[in-house]
């Protein structure tokens, strides 16, 4: 069975989930360093932004050959502090250079003034930086979420105060020292040893001026209500419970490695994992049968061995109430076909679990599962498909999977997300925009889109000195 330590300790601290030992605990920060800390943020904003765009896109350059020079280190660091496979920690550090390297190289066009139409005159848009402005994230993914938050704001010109999540404060002192040993100056990215409680006071202090929150759909809306009370730009990347869709049993084992690859990355723990499988009845079967084997094969062991398959959830917390909701759908009538429980083994460890019969009264057909569990529902017609999927609170990520490419596409155009993949599972990329609709939050991170969402895109008009002046303002 799970063990715990039994041990009260600070809540910022690093637990191996593995087998649940304490590591390393640090005391939070007083309101007073908190305070200080966004001051020194607002003074540094004052400088920063006066740094050419070239230059400040060189520095972060310089962090992404440092990310790639201490890839492994940062991988390791990652495993130990949220239990991620050691090969799923060094894809994320993989795509969290590229992410910087991205936001380098193509920062500055991106940010370039953008040139309008004007009869006598010339006008453009201008992308300046806001000022300070708060990141909260989480410890799914505790490289790559600070990077494409982080990267584009500090080409930008934005400073960043950094709120990381509590289990996860290792990782969250690791990227601050890449920044500064990159060469970002004192004050433009500052790292806050703080709670989750403490940061709608963050977002409430005056020389803040805008907040990202990648989380829950509590904390979303906590920050979320902080920053408009205080009308503050705000982004919010929330939970999901992402479709994936199956048209056809054609190619069936690729469609099966894929619903794999899309439920099982970081065990499951990813908000555009594939969450629901949607499946039409002339594949049901095979693809129930197929997927379930592969869950089944999967073997628990240290995620810092390559040859681990299986890697315990980020907490037992999280396993616990993982548990929870796959024992009320059972409770109510759900079939496990395979799993349905706890590993018996130390560890914050859960069972692959495929579940069949899930039925709206049970928590597990609205609620997102965050972990290796999967809902498998058999429907008839396209239309069907669509129904299930839209049937949901959230509207993140999406996948389509069929041997007939205009079909696939007019699925995927009926379905209520921010993003739909075909023939892939839901990814990421640093030139495509991410975020989602619902409660899933809203606004994008990375691409063009994502690179503006903290920028004031003031507009500046020239005409020449002798223009006629007129009562234009209707």
């Amino acid at each position: 069975m799970s063990t715990s330590s039994a041990v009260r300790h600070s809540p910022i601290a690093t637990v191996n989930p593995y087998n649940n030992q304490l590591v390393r605990e640090f005391p939070p920060m007083s309101r007073e360093a908190v305070d200080n800390a966004a001051q020194n943020a607002q003074h540094a904003f004052q400088s920063w932004r006066r740094v050419g765009v070239d230059e400040r896109a060189t520095l972060v350059g310089r962090a992404a050959r440092l990310l790639r020079e201490r890839g492994e280190e940062l991988a390791q660091l990652v495993t130990l502090e949220m239990g991620k496979l050691i090969g799923h920690s060094r894809a994320e550090m993989d795509l969290s250079a590229r992410i910087l390297q991205y936001c380098a190289d193509e920062g500055p066009g991106l940010l370039a003034d953008e040139p309008l139409e004007l009869d006598g005159g010339s006008a453009a848009v201008v992308n300046d930086p806001l000022g300070v402005i708060v990141g909260a994230q989480p410890w799914n993914f505790p490289v790559y979420q600070v990077v494409r938050f982080a990267g584009p704001n500090l080409v930008l010109g934005n400073t960043i105060l950094l709120k990381h999540a509590s289990n996860t404060p290792q990782t969250a002192l690791a990227m601050e020292r890449l920044f500064t040993d990159a060469g970002i100056p004192q004050g433009v990215y500052t790292n806050l040893l703080i709670t989750g409680s403490e940061v709608d006071r963050v977002v409430e202090l005056d020389v803040v001026r805008g907040a990202s929150l990648t989380g829950s759909e509590r904390g979303g809306a906590s920050v979320g209500a902080s920053a408009g009370r205080n009308m503050k730009k705000s982004v919010l990347e929330l939970g999901g419970s992402d479709p994936f869709i199956v048209l056809d049993g054609d190619n069936l084992d690729h469609t099966v490695d894929a619903a794999m690859a899309g439920r099982m990355h970081n065990m499951g723990q990813s908000c555009v994992s594939a969450k629901r499988m949607i499946v039409m009845s002339s594949a049901f079967d095979r693809f129930v049968t197929e997927f379930a084997q592969r869950m089944r094969a999967l073997q628990p062991g240290d995620p810092a061995d390559e040859a681990t398959t299986l890697a315990p959830l980020s907490s037992e917390r999280a396993a616990e109430k993982l548990s929870d909701q796959v024992l009320d759908a059972l409770d109510k009538g759900a079939i496990a076909v395979v799993g349905g429980g706890r590993v018996d083994r130390p560890g914050a460890f859960v069972q692959p679990t495929v579940l069949v019969g899930v039925t709206p009264m049970m928590r597990a057909f609205h609620e997102e599962l965050f972990g290796p569990v999967a809902v498998v529902y058999q429907v008839h017609s396209d239309d069907e498909a669509v129904e299930v999927a839209n049937d949901s609170p959230y509207g993140l990520g999406g996948a389509v999977f069929g041997s007939d490419p205009a079909r696939a596409r007019s699925v995927a155009r009926r379905i209520d997300s921010g993003m739909v993949w075909i023939n892939h599972p839901t990814s990421s990329e640093p030139n495509l925009p991410f975020g989602g609709i619902k409660l899933s939050g809203y606004g994008r991170e990375l691409s063009s889109i994502g690179f503006k969402e903290f920028a004031n895109r003031k507009l500046v008009v020239t005409m020449p000195a002798d223009t006629p002046i007129t009562d234009a303002l209707g």
